[in-house]
This record gives structure tokens, C-alpha cells and sequence, in this order.
């Protein structure tokens, strides 16, 4: 488990990260969202032991990182924004380089390697000088000497940069896998990433956490949607027949079929928006559609973002 505490970060005059509290426990993949200096990369270095909170508190495993920060550290695949690579190494020396560093065993070691390559895909560049490589490949070498060890929690700052939509995919699919023994806290300003692998998004604003919500939750809204072609006052009586739904709130039109949103204001979505129906059909109206209204990411974002 990651615990976060009124986590707070300065530089100078300049309040980076500002009392930022939250928890994840294990085996959670969450996404951690927010424009370029909202403090993303700050709070993931403070995760990592590598910079020092100016306030408050981490642990991780238990462990209070800055008290025992080589403990967390042994236990933490970290990826940072810049690539921590020695561009004249080829690929399988810098491995066994960071194995070596991670405290993998002499014995343990090659298979650690070899099992770290194929699991990103490397082989064909595994004695290949890093220099050589594409953004692509020195990124996925980046991954790997983040899961050399088999970390317990995982820190990916921007894990997909540089990929091609095929190695996007396979990093995808990657880090779900990790995610089986691992607790997995990626940082990214890509919206369909954290839709395609996150269960979690936690989004900041000048600093601040101003949402930490499931994605399921997140992406459902209270309101029905309704394409029909009655008029404003037949929904409305219709809605205030049925109860359980606020006044109906028009969209827009095209051809004589209207799209409402009604607000719910208590009961099961499905249940009142069969009754819904049952209201408008005896009020003789056709219900072309009805829904709960989605949102999707990106939407929430920018809500957010505004606020």
C-alpha cells in the first residue's frame, strides 16, 4: 500500500505540491493526471525517496520512505521522466549492471535479465549499444530496469513516450500483467492510456489533488438521456408523473426528435427510466433512445481543470 499524507513540496517562493493526501492499495493501477507543472512528476519523486517532501508524509509498504528511504527504494520499480540509461552500455550489460544494483543475486541474475527482456520485448536489441536504439526501444530498456527485481509497487512516470501504437499496446498490456503483484502508479498526460489501463484517476491542479475517483464512478453521471418527440411540457409532466427525476433539460433538435437530460434524483436508473417510458407512451410519444449519459475522460478533465 502507497499512503500519502499532506504531502507538500517547495521551491523557494514556489509551492509545487500542496498538501496532497491519498492512499492505494494493492494491486491498483492508477493514473495520476494533470497539465505540465501540476505537480505529477514532483509527488512521484517523493514517492521514490529521491526528493524530500517540505511537509508531511509517504509510506510505502509500511515504510517511511524518509526515514528508511533504501528500504522503499528495494522495494520500488521506479521510471523516471528522463530515462536513467548509459547510452555506450548495450542493453543486456546495462541490465545486469542494474540487477546488480538492485541486489539481484549472482546466481538469479541471468535469468532476471533474460525474463525482463522478453517480458519488454528487447531481444532483438538486447546487444545492441543503447545509443544505437530508437526512442522507442531506449524507452521499453527504461521500463525494464524498473522490473528487473520484481517490484511490490511500481512508479511509472510517462511509461508509453516515444512508443508506436503497436509497443503502446504491448506496454499496456505489460503493465496489467505487472499489475497482478504489483501496486502500479503511472503518471501521464494521455487520456486514453488511463482509460485503457487504469482503474483509478487521480487528477491535479496547481498542486493540488482535486479529484481521486474510480473510473467507473467517475465516467457515470445522474442524469437520463432521452430522444423523443414530444415537446418540453409533455416530458416534464411525464418526469413529474414518475418521480425520481428533476425537470427536463432541453439539448437540441433535428426534425421533430428532441433530446432532453433529466436529472435522478433517487432510485435505480433502470427502473425509472422504464417507468419513464411507460409515462411518455401513455402521453402518446415515441421514445426514439434512453440512457444514462455517459462522460468520458477527457470531458471530466476539463471540468476539472476549469473549476
Amino acid at each position: 500500500m502507497i499512503n500519502a499524507s499532506g504531502l507538500t513540496r517547495r521551491y523557494g517562493d514556489f509551492l509545487a505540491v500542496d498538501d496532497v493526501s491519498f492512499s492505494i492499495e494493492q494491486g491498483e493501477i492508477v493514473g495520476l493526471l494533470g497539465h505540465n507543472g501540476a505537480g505529477k512528476t514532483t509527488i512521484m519523486k517523493m514517492l521514490a525517496g529521491y526528493l524530500e517532501p517540505s511537509g508531511g508524509t509517504v509510506a510505502i509498504g509500511g515504510i517511511d520512505v524518509e526515514k528508511d528511504p533504501k528500504a522503499v527504494q528495494r522495494l520500488l520499480g521506479y521510471l523516471p521522466e528522463n530515462l536513467p540509461l548509459y547510452p555506450e552500455m548495450t542493453v543486456v550489460d546495462y541490465l545486469e549492471f542494474a540487477a546488480q544494483l538492485r541486489g539481484v543475486g549472482a546466481e538469479a541474475r541471468p535469468a532476471a535479465v533474460r525474463g525482463t527482456i522478453e517480458a519488454t520485448e528487447l531481444g532483438e536489441k538486447a546487444f545492441d549499444p543503447i545509443y544505437t536504439l530508437s526512442r522507442g526501444y531506449r524507452q521499453r530498456v527504461g521500463v525494464a530496469q524498473a522490473i528487473l527485481h520484481r517490484p511490490k509497487f511500481l512508479i511509472l512516470d510517462e511509461p508509453t513516450n516515444g512508443l508506436d501504437p503497436s509497443q503502446t499496446h504491448h506496454m499496456r498490456e505489460l503493465i496489467t500483467r505487472l499489475a497482478e503483484q504489483a501496486t502500479v502508479i503511472l503518471s501521464t498526460h494521455i487520456m486514453q492510456e488511463v482509460n485503457a489501463i487504469c482503474g483509478r484517476a487521480m487528477i491535479l491542479r496547481h498542486g493540488r489533488l482535486v479529484l481521486d475517483e474510480k473510473l467507473s464512478a467517475l465516467q457515470a453521471t445522474r442524469r437520463l438521456v432521452l430522444g423523443t418527440d414530444a415537446d418540453a411540457t409533455t416530458v416534464a409532466a411525464a418526469a413529474s408523473s414518475v418521480g425520481g427525476l428533476g425537470a427536463p433539460s432541453h439539448l437540441d433538435d433535428a426534425g421533430g426528435r428532441h433530446r432532453f437530460a433529466l436529472a435522478l434524483d433517487g432510485g435505480r436508473p433502470e427502473d425509472v427510466a422504464a417507468r419513464l417510458v411507460e409515462a411518455l407512451v401513455n402521453r402518446r410519444a415515441k421514445v426514439f433512445s434512453l440512457a444514462p449519459e455517459q462522460r468520458d475522460l477527457e470531458t471530466v478533465f476539463r471540468e476539472v481543470s476549469a473549476a
